[in-house]
């Protein structure tokens, strides 16, 4: 009968690294993306309005009002 030795546990596995070029290119678009998340949610539809018309108000407004953006 044949006897499989199982390399001796070292605990936990590290994890690999991250290189900074490929993580770089996923944070700046992230940060684009939360950007003019923002200025929908906090700025449109006032005095810096790049829509006409309240369609975008009426879908954000309680988004608006729960982080402390006045509207009304």
């Amino acid at each position: 009968m044949a006897h499989s030795v199982a390399p001796p546990a070292t605990g936990h596995a590290a994890p690999a690294p991250l290189p900074v070029r490929t993580v770089l290119p996923w944070a700046v678009l992230g940060g684009i993306l939360m950007l003019v998340l923002l200025y929908f949610v906090g700025a449109e539809q006032g005095a810096t309005a790049l829509l006409s018309g309240t369609g975008v108000h009426e879908w954000v407004h309680d988004g608006r009002h729960l982080l402390g953006f006045p509207c009304h």
